[in-house]
């Protein structure tokens, strides 16, 4: 049987320069090669991937909670560029470098500002949640994902105060009412499902404002100069993947410089599961000794 995740082999805390803890889990061997992960809307650091492989490749990888989800400290008003600053502490504070990134769902568009301020080497995107504020994609969206964008613009504090309602459990039921029967066959997996669900009640711990907060930051235009990233970038997207991009990446591909994107046949948004293996081979070939 497949195992898609498993569980941490090294959890911690790690207290920033002003006081506040990121909370952080690692799994594969601690002398590996480090690739962080920014992990997708709300699922905290206890979901991983690549379980299988991690050891064979060597890869140290790990997975932080973002401000106010999980273990690490609320930031309200945080922003992208403030997130980043917090990873790049952690680098120094966990002996990283500059290490690759892995840019999951929600979790895309910080791993993105990680690349533009220089804390990533590489990054691979996978299933990323894309610009969906951006003009080009009004005509595109679905009516409900396009009247959550218009209202997160027209009224940012209404919106947040919105999402912070939102629970492990509702977040749990969209995820399995929008996905394709390819990624349910993961999701449904009792193992991936446990840790699925572990992830999500420790995501939303705190309360729902850690997950509001990155939710208004990602449904917003994004601050981000994507055409001055200078590290090597790999799109990756389920070609039955509707919910994280309306044209699979390819506007995010063409707006950073030399991206490469890949549209994976046969899954959907469960695609960092399921393909972990290429992803992380992938961004280990872009390995460069200045990490």
């Amino acid at each position: 049987m497949t195992v898609y995740a498993d569980t941490p082999a090294r959890l911690g805390q790690s207290r920033l320069s002003d006081g506040r803890l990121l909370g952080w889990a690692e799994w594969g061997p601690s002398d590996g090669v480090p690739v962080m992960l920014c992990p997708g809307a709300a699922t905290s650091r206890w979901l991983g991937f690549g379980a299988g492989v991690l050891e064979a490749l060597g890869v140290r990888l790990v997975s932080v909670d973002r401000p106010g989800l999980g273990a690490s400290s609320p930031a309200p008003g945080r922003t992208f560029s403030a997130v980043a600053g917090d990873l790049r502490q952690l680098c120094v504070l966990r002996g990283l470098g500059r290490p690759l990134v892995v840019g999951n769902s929600q979790g895309a568009p910080f791993a993105l500002a990680c690349a533009e301020a220089g804390v990533a080497s590489a990054l691979a995107v996978v299933s990323g949640a894309d610009e969906v504020a951006a003009p080009e994609f009004a005509a595109t969206l679905a009516a409900d994902p396009r009247g959550l964008v218009e209202r997160t613009a027209c009224d940012p504090v209404g919106a947040e105060e919105l999402f912070a309602g939102f629970t492990a459990d509702a977040m749990w039921g969209m995820v399995m009412a929008g996905s394709p029967e390819c990624d349910l066959a993961v999701y449904r997996d009792p193992d991936f499902a446990a840790a699925y669900r572990r992830a999500l009640d420790e995501g939303f711990g705190q309360g729902g404002a850690g997950y509001a907060r990155d939710t208004v930051l990602a449904m917003s235009r994004w601050p981000l100069a994507l055409d001055a990233i200078t590290v090597p970038v790999d799109i990756w997207y389920g070609e039955r993947d509707t919910s994280h991009s309306p044209d699979n990446g390819a506007r995010l591909a063409a707006r950073i410089p030399g991206a490469r994107r890949r549209v994976v046949p046969g899954i959907g948004g469960a695609l960092l599961w399921t393909h972990a293996e290429p992803i992380l081979a992938s961004l280990l070939e872009k390995v460069t000794t200045d990490r």
